[in-house]
């Protein structure tokens, strides 16, 4: 499952710079598939929904830093656990239970996000 950030976030920005998939965001900054990834263009996800990978998408949270759940892998074929919840001071990083994925299909999340 994706990892999430709590309301009991500081705000220190340690998890941010330790994404590998640059997934995590400060509160009200908008977001892009292509940060931090090889994708570009135009991406059709196969159910009828297709947008740029260099269109800023809304922030998820206005508050504190968050997680967009398209992009993180928990790590998966980067690290051996979650690096945001790893270094969190106050330990905010969370598994998200509304967003359940196995671990092949974080694996192939990764895959996709950097063009494997």
């Amino acid at each position: 499952m994706a990892i999430k950030i709590t309301d009991e976030c500081i705000n220190c920005g340690a998890c941010e710079p330790e994404c590998p998939n640059n997934a995590i965001y400060e509160g009200a900054a908008p977001w892009r598939f292509s940060d931090g990834t090889k994708l570009n263009g135009v991406l059709d996800f196969g159910d009828g929904n297709v947008l740029d990978a260099d269109e800023p998408q809304s922030a998820i949270s206005d508050d504190v830093y968050y997680i967009v759940s398209d992009k993180c892998t928990e790590c998966k074929g980067f690290h051996d656990e979650p690096q945001c919840a790893a270094v969190c001071p106050v330990d905010c990083c969370i598994p998200d239970d509304n967003v359940v994925e196995m671990e092949a299909d974080l694996l192939s999340k990764k895959a996709w996000l950097h063009l494997e």
